[in-house]
């Protein structure tokens, strides 16, 4: 049995409870500060799925279909989350330096925001069935998935800090 697999389910499954808890323990907070913690919650939870099933595709894990489909599924149910909403006014790295990636292109250009968002949740919904499949397909959807990742960062995300 896998034991790495219901771990990262749990690490995942933690980390959404303790991003739910600095949003209910900071009612009162600046809601560009909670946007921008949910959101690196959000993108955490994101990389937890993604990583090993990039490790799987390039060989540097051993494929696993079953870990390979759990983790697709998991990523399906993240994106049915409207992670627009966690990009607030006043949440850009303009606004706070240091604490976020995300760009003020983000709130200049929703539109083209959208469509990136968009493309990443076709990626996503286009591994959840080849996952699966074996290492090749799995590495078909992974590139994409990867790609999707990419041409966002490339518009919206500082490269640091």
């Amino acid at each position: 049995m896998n034991r790495t697999a219901p771990r990262i389910v749990r690490t995942a499954a933690l980390s959404a409870c303790v991003v739910a808890a600095f949003a209910a323990a900071s009612a009162q907070a600046d809601p560009a500060d909670d946007a921008i913690k949910a959101r690196r919650g959000f993108f955490t939870l994101l990389g937890a799925e993604i990583g090993p099933l990039g490790a799987m595709a390039k060989g540097e894990a051993p494929y696993d279909a079953d870990a390979a489909q759990r983790h697709a599924a998991n990523l399906q149910a993240l994106s049915g989350y409207r992670f627009g909403d966690l990009f607030v006014a006043g949440s850009s790295n303009d606004d706070k330096f240091g604490d976020t990636r995300a760009l003020p292109a983000i709130w200049a250009d929703p539109a083209g925001f959208a469509q990136k968002a968009e493309g990443l949740v076709a990626a996503i919904g286009a591994l959840q069935p080849v996952a699966g499949e074996g290492r090749a397909a799995l590495a078909g959807g992974v590139g994409a998935l990867g790609k999707a990742c990419g041409a966002c960062h490339d518009d919206f995300r500082a490269k640091e800090f």
